[in-house]
């Protein structure tokens, strides 16, 4: 497994803020002043669809732009903030390439650390204990889970993101997309692509969206 595995808790949100998070969210719901729905829905927009877009940009952009993929894979940090997408939670990036010999997939051992200006807010699995043990022990058989089914000669690298370091996913560009410009392409690439449990779009995927 490639990756550190220090200094995760320092992602961690700390015990009383979670609570108070919680009971105003439960203040506002009694009262009558937000809808619970009203909220997943929000949650959902920030955990599918506005973080991951900044991410898939950087993938889009990558695949089109050799000389920005070359910064991507050198310098990601500089590079992904060069497009506008940096604070907290982004500021130490690394990004690893799938190839057709090499699937990388990410994982956070002992918490939950994840880039949030590329990807939004992790999703419940990627937190929970099964994904962050088995992603480690026997990531063919998480992949395959999540529909990803690689040939046996596949090196699968697993990476363990930290504070001091959290990675992303280049997914390999999909085939029949040439001529394809950055938005097109942005529109093929999902989180768990970024993420490594799945592959990126097919073409025909991305049109019938």
């Amino acid at each position: 497994m490639s990756g550190s595995q220090h200094d995760h808790d320092r992602t961690e949100p700390p015990a009383e803020l979670a609570l108070r998070v919680k009971a105003l969210e439960s203040l506002l719901i009694d009262k009558g002043l937000v809808d619970p729905a009203a909220i997943d829905a929000l949650i959902d927009t920030y955990e599918t669809k506005v973080g991951p877009r900044n991410g898939a940009q950087v993938v889009a952009r990558a695949w089109s732009d050799p000389a920005f993929k070359r910064w991507l894979l050198e310098d990601a940090t500089a590079a992904i903030a060069s497009m506008g997408y940096s604070g907290r939670q982004g500021e130490h990036m690394k990004v690893v390439e799938n190839t057709p010999t090499v699937h990388n997939l990410v994982v956070c051992t002992l918490c939950s650390c994840y880039p949030w200006p590329t990807l939004g807010l992790p999703p419940v699995w990627y937190k929970s204990a099964p994904y962050r043990a088995r992603a480690v022990a026997e990531p063919r058989g998480v992949l395959q889970e999540f529909g990803t089914e690689l040939a046996a000669d596949v090196d699968i690298r697993v990476w363990d993101s930290t504070s001091e370091m959290r990675y992303l996913v280049l997914p390999e560009r999909p085939v029949g997309t040439e001529g394809w410009g950055e938005e097109a392409l942005a529109a093929l690439v999902t989180r768990n692509a970024m993420i490594g449990v799945e592959r990126a779009k097919s073409p025909e995927m991305g049109r019938n969206r």
